[in-house]
This record gives structure tokens, sequence and C-alpha cells, in this order.
């Protein structure tokens, strides 16, 4: 026997007004004639649907459950559905929000999202659990621990994946290349980010690495960039974007105004009139002239190809790598009560030149896959001239091999990012124009 009431509104009279307005519960019934309703007028058989599968729930559910517990699930379902990035934070995800963008979270240290309904790893943080168990952007997670991911909401698979420090917790990936799933187990920490770190690649060429955009990451960029200044990186500078998830927007926007001294860093268009925003750079910058090179790769996204997309734009330097993520929608964080909030898309990123990042990425000018520099790895075997004993010693001021950054040694994108600055250097030099010096008087 079906359990409709008597009377179909009454499970809507009966909800809360925390799910509908006092005043949409006083609205008047369409006259039986009216077909169609108005462009402000609520979709009343819609709203007396949900009412009733609500008040079927309560009655018929295996188990009971509360009001309150219904309703979010019902906030929940309507913003998942909407996109992978809109979503009801309850009180746990808001406060790990909030942590995430001051730079301390609990956790592995990993971005995840999700893809063609998949659980998949947007990329692992620098110097955290995930990042040393080698876990790479574009990894699918099957399984945290012996719970299947199919099926399990975002919220869902991050909540598995937090524990206590000292926790372990064991991931079965499928990786693109590996023909049967592999299994990594990660010990749990506190995870601390520091968002950027920077060292000299080579005498006069400098690194800086953004693994993330926090609160602070446009002030410590200008701190690196003034310490890679005075240890004389004046010939070439390589920003590492690589499987950088993203973050603050005004972060992105203070990175690239670190190297641009005008014109247009990045515009959102969207429905409300506060979310048409646009971003612009100052005069003042603290890298004006250094040559520069750009890394991307598939787990760039959000504020990093900001950053990249700005910088192409304005023809600033040189995009280096594989394309990025695409990710180029505006998340807004809107608090509901004291502990809990609302993220909702509510516009897209453009670059300067009007591209659109959601969903095509930020393409590179220079491709270069991920990989190792063969030559390198049979160079032990060479024999040169300063091998063979009793060699003459030069005059010359060629580097040792001790100069060179250690990261150099395993990172074909790296390397192949410092030889076009080093080309970039000769080319400059080519160009300037020579000075010549005045005939000697006989």
């Amino acid at each position: 026997m079906p359990l409709t009431p008597a009377d179909p509104f009454a499970p809507l009279r009966r909800l809360s007004a925390a799910l509908l307005p006092v005043a949409l519960l006083a609205l008047p019934l369409p006259a039986p004639a009216q077909t169609e309703t108005g462009a402000g007028d609520l979709p009343v058989e819609e709203i007396q649907a949900f009412a009733e599968v609500f008040e079927r729930i309560k009655r018929a559910y295996v188990e009971e459950v509360d009001d309150a517990t219904l309703l979010r699930n019902a906030m929940r379902g309507m913003l998942s559905e909407l996109d992978p990035h809109s979503t009801f934070l309850d009180a746990e995800a808001y406060r790990t929000l909030q942590e995430s963008t001051q730079g301390e979270f609990g956790g592995v240290g990993i971005e995840v999202g999700k893809r063609d309904g998949q659980l998949t790893v947007v990329t692992p943080i620098d110097d955290t659990p995930a990042s040393r168990a080698g876990l790479q952007a574009q990894d699918i997670i099957l399984r945290i621990d012996d719970t299947p991911t199919e099926g399990l909401s975002l919220q869902e698979a991050v909540d598995l994946m937090r524990g206590d420090p000292g926790t372990e917790i064991r991931l079965t990936i499928m990786r693109e290349g590996e023909s049967a799933p592999l299994s990594v187990t990660i010990e749990r920490e506190i995870i601390r980010t520091q968002s950027v770190k920077h060292e000299l690649l080579a005498p006069g060429f400098g690194y800086l690495r953004i693994s993330q955009f926090q609160t602070r990451t446009g002030d410590q960029v200008i701190e690196a960039l003034e310490t890679l200044r005075q240890a004389g990186a004046s010939k070439g500078l390589v920003l590492d974007l690589r499987n950088n998830p993203g973050g603050v927007l005004q972060a992105a926007v203070d990175v690239a105004d670190a190297f641009l001294d005008e014109g247009l860093i990045v515009y959102t268009e969207g429905r409300l009139p506060d979310s048409a925003m646009s971003f612009s750079a100052g005069r003042e910058t603290a890298a004006p002239e250094v040559p520069l090179v750009v890394l991307i790769n598939g787990g760039s996204a959000s504020a990093a190809e900001i950053v990249a997309g700005a910088l192409q734009d304005q023809r600033r330097g040189v995009v280096m790598g594989t394309e990025s993520f695409g990710k180029g929608s505006v998340q807004q964080i809107m608090p509901l009560g004291e502990d809990e909030a609302l993220k909702l898309t509510t516009a897209l990123y453009f670059t300067p030149s009007g591209r659109s990042i959601q969903a095509q990425g930020i393409a590179p000018d220079v491709e270069v896959v991920r990989g190792r520099l063969e030559v390198a790895e049979r160079s032990a075997l060479r024999v040169r001239e300063a091998d063979l004993e009793g060699h003459l010693e030069g005059n010359g001021d060629g580097r040792r091999a001790d100069e060179l950054s250690s990261r150099l040694r395993d990172d074909y994108q790296l390397g192949e990012a410092l030889n076009l600055l080093k080309a970039l250097n000769v080319l400059s030099q080519r160009d300037a124009p020579v000075t010549e010096s005045p005939a000697a008087t006989e």
C-alpha cells in the first residue's frame, strides 16, 4: 500500500525553516489552469516530490535518520551534481580547508579530485608522505585500505585518508603504463608545507619552486627572489609550478606581479556582479629583467595555471613541460553559521588574451615530457682529457660538478629548462651592442 499522505503538502509544511525560508512556505499554490511559472517562481511539483521523498525516508528507511542528517545530505547532493569543486563543508571539512590555506593540516599530503567518476591524484604535495612514497599526478586510487573508492564522494574519500600521525594507510592505485594495480603503504603525519623553495641550479642560474599557493606565498616569493639576486642569479631563473594544485587566488596574482611590471594578469566572469574581477600588474616588480622558464605538467592546476598563463600571454617567459590540468573555475567560500560553509563555483578564470583555462589547460611553448637524461647516465663511461693521467690544467672558469644542483641529476625537464636559459643567455649576449675601444694613437 503506498505511503502517500492524505495531504500531499503536509511533509512540505513540516520541513524546518532550514530547508526553505518561511516566506516561501506561505506561497500560494498555482491555479489549476496555469501551466507555466515565472522566472522567479518555485517549481512546486519538484518541491512536493522532494518533501515526499524526505517523508518516506523518515517513515520507511531501515534505520532511523534524524532530520539534520537528511537535510545535510540533501545539500551535499545538490552541490555534488553541479561540478567536482562545489561542495558542502561541514565543521571538519571547513576547518581542514582553512588549515590548508595557512599551510598546516593532517593527512598524507595528497591533492585529489574526481575525473570521469574516478578518485584521481591531482598532485602529491612536496616533502610529504605521498610524494616520498612515489605517488604521481593522474594516479587513479582504486581502494583506500580495504574500501573501494567507487561510489565514494570526494569528502568521504578524504575522510578515509585522514588519521592520527604515525598510523599507516594502504592505497591501491592504477597508473598509466602499468599492467596491474600498485599497492602503496603510506604513514600519516602532520603536514606542514613550505610553499616556496629556492636554490642555485648553477652559477648565475636560480631555481624557484612553488608547491602550493597559500596566504603568504607572494611575500615568500619576493624574499626568495631577493636571496637569489644576492647570490648572483642574474642569468636566468626557472619557476617550477609542476604538481602545484593551486590555492589562494590573490597569491597567484602576487606571484605573477613579481615578474610583470604592467598588463593584465587574470580576469574572471560569472553571473554575480562581484564575480567579475580583473587583476593587473603594478609597476614595481622583483624580477623584471631575468630570463624566465616556467615548468608545468598535468598536476599544475588552478592558481598555478593563472601564473603560467599570464606569463605566457605577456611573453614574460617560456612555458615548458606538458599540458596543465585545466582547472579554471573560481570557488567562493560562503560561511553558513559559525563552523560550516558552502564552497560554490561562481566564475571562470581567463588569461590576459581571453583564453579559458577550464577543461583546456595551458599548453607549453616547449613540450618536454618527464624522463631521464640518458647522456648523463652514460657520462661516467666516457674518457675525457681531464681523466688522463698527467693532463694539463686549463685556465678557464669551468664549473665543478658540485657547483651544480643535485636536482638536475634525475630531473630531465629541469635540465632542459636550464639548457634553454643558457641558450637564451648566449643569444642575449650576441644581440647586445658591441662597444668598440678607441683607436690607439701612434
